[in-house]
Parts: C-alpha cells; structure tokens; sequence
C-alpha cells in the first residue's frame, strides 16, 4: 500500500455531500485536509520532533531575552532598539503558529487539519508574514537615516514617528490579509485532500479548491505586490545608499562603524528574502518540489530562531545589555540568598 493510500486510510477525510438542485448532481465537500510534511518514518519522526522542538524553544528563549534587555536597559531605548525588540514578538508569534501543529502532528501521526483550521493557520501566518516585510523595511529605513543623515536623525525618527511606523507595519499586514480570508471561506474543496506541505501555503489552497479561484487569486497577488514589493523596494534602496555612503567615508575606522551597524540587518533581510524567492519565484521544477519545503523552513523556521544569535554577536550594546542585566540577577539573588 503506499504513501497516500495508507495516510487517507488512518485518517479518512470528513465529507458533507450537498444536492445541487440545479443539475440534480452530488458533490462531495472535503472538510479535512492532510498536511504530509516531512517523513512517514517513524524513527525519523522522533528525531524530527526533537529537532523542530530544539529550534522553537532557542527561538522563544532567545527572542524573550532581546525584548527583556530593550525593555529593562536604558541604553536600548533607541529607535533601532524599539523595532528590534517587535521583531523578536513577532518572530515567536511567526513561529509558533506553524510549529505547534507540527509538534502534534508528529508526535501523534495525526496529519489532519479542518479546511477552516487551514484557512485560519494562513490568516496568522500571512498576516504576520506581511508584518514582517514592512518592519524590516522600517529597520532598513531606520539604518539609512543613522548612517547617511545623522545630523537630522533625532528629528527624522523621534517616539512619534517610531510609533506609527510600528502600528502601519502591523495594521497593514493584518489588514491585507483580513481582506483575503473571507474570500478563501467561501471556496469549495472536493479533493484531493493532501497538502504536500508543514502547513497551510495558500498556493496548495488554490491547487487544491474546486470552486472558481479566479478572483481570490487576483486579489491574492495584488496585496502580494503590495505587501512584498514596496518594502523589497526600500529595503533594497535603503542598503543601496548606505553601501554608497560608506565607501564615500573617508577613514577605514568610520567605514568600519557604519557597517557594523547595519550588517546584522543585512544578514536577517538576506536570509528572509532569499528564501521567499527560492520558495515562491524560482521557476517550478521536480527537483524544485522536493526543495520546496527545504526552503519554506527558513524563513518559518530558521530565520526566528537565527535572528537573536545574529543581533547579539554582532552588536556590542546587545552584548553590553546582557552582561549588565547577568550581573544584575547575580547581584538579586546573592542579597537574596544572604
């Protein structure tokens, strides 16, 4: 028996037959889907589990430690701080709304997921995904504006404008997805039932819809566009300027510190936006399916978990903050202890 066959026998797909009066035809509407993941081996199921809980629980850790130092020391409550520490919330929210499932689906075998639980699974997912896009972009902006005019830097990103860039960053990704959602509610799945996938991509969705996906689709890649290609733009522009400007500088030392600044930034956008190309732009082939997933892990995955491990080894004041705050909890507890 194969794969497939033996998955749809362990876990039969809920089914709701509706009469169509017009045309005195039944259809049958899947309610469940199957998300196949990575591996039917059971050993190898284990070893998953372990590693993708290892991954989740440095990513938590690891992202809490960065917001408790922007929040608790004085010497990060700079702009560049602020967004650094909403970065680390919204990579533990990124994160865990794909990993717990997995957990259980490995865990358990259980590889089912309801239609509407899909659906919802890619409204967190998605509209987090979009946050993500404009809050680097922020960042990116934030950099250009420290290293190319640092003269008007305080006035260019005082409280004021911090906040709004913060709450457009996170109302527009929610919104646009809000958009889309009820849109998918509507669609009708008869089968197939099986997701080759960790969790719900919205493309397997429109693959996978026996209803009209014509105009959910159109409206899928306008806020695509809109959420992917004006903040890639100024990403892109922002670093531009900034690569310009430093070879501008006179000094190696000053060329040094403005890198320094901004090259862990680099290396977290790099990583994010490499990945979504691979994943989503790259033309689809065979050998391109099986990577797929591969490279979907990077930026659901890795990406989180890497991004507290690339701020605090390449940046001293995160460095500085967390030896001040250890010595701190030293000091708290010897007078408690005594």
């Amino acid at each position: 028996m194969g794969r497939r066959e033996t998955i749809s026998h362990i876990h039969p797909p809920t089914e709701i037959h509706v009469e169509e009066i017009n045309n005195r035809t039944k259809q049958t509407i899947i309610t469940n889907f199957i998300l196949l993941g990575f591996s039917d081996n059971s050993d190898l199921q284990v070893l998953l589990f372990l590693s993708f809980l290892a991954i989740y629980l440095l990513t938590v850790a690891g992202n809490i430690i960065i917001i408790v130092l922007v929040v608790t020391d004085l010497h990060l409550h700079t702009p560049m701080y602020l967004f650094l520490g909403n970065l680390s919330c919204l990579e533990i929210c990124y994160t865990s709304t794909i990993l717990p499932r997995l957990f259980f689906s490995l865990l358990t075998g259980d590889r089912t997921i309801s239609v509407h639980g899909c659906i919802l699974q890619y409204f967190f997912f998605g509209s987090l995904a979009s946050t993500e896009c404009y809050l680097l972009a922020v960042m990116s902006y934030d950099r250009y504006l420290a290293i190319c005019r640092p003269l008007r830097y305080t006035y260019l990103m005082n409280g004021r404008i911090c906040f709004w860039l913060l709450a457009i960053s996170w109302i527009t990704g929610l919104l646009n997805v809000s958009v889309m959602t009820p849109l998918l509610f509507k669609l009708l799945f008869c089968g197939p039932i099986e997701i080759e996938h960790f969790f719900c991509d919205i493309a397997a969705l429109f693959k996978l819809s026996c209803s009209s996906t014509h105009l959910v689709e159109r409206v899928n890649f306008i806020f695509a566009s809109i959420d992917i290609l004006p903040p890639f733009l100024l990403t892109l522009i922002s670093y531009l300027c900034i690569i310009i400007n430093i070879f501008q500088m006179k000094t190696k030392v000053s060329r040094q510190k403005a890198f320094s600044t901004c090259s862990s930034h680099l290396i977290v956008v790099t990583l994010f936006y490499g990945s979504l190309i691979c994943v989503y732009l790259l033309p689809e082939t065979n050998t391109r399916k099986e990577l797929h997933k591969t490279f979907s892990l990077f930026y659901t995955v890795f990406t989180p978990m890497l991004n507290p491990l690339i701020y605090s080894l390449r940046n001293r004041e995160i460095k500085g903050a967390f030896a001040r705050t250890a010595i701190k909890i030293a000091n708290v507890t010897h007078s408690l202890s005594l």
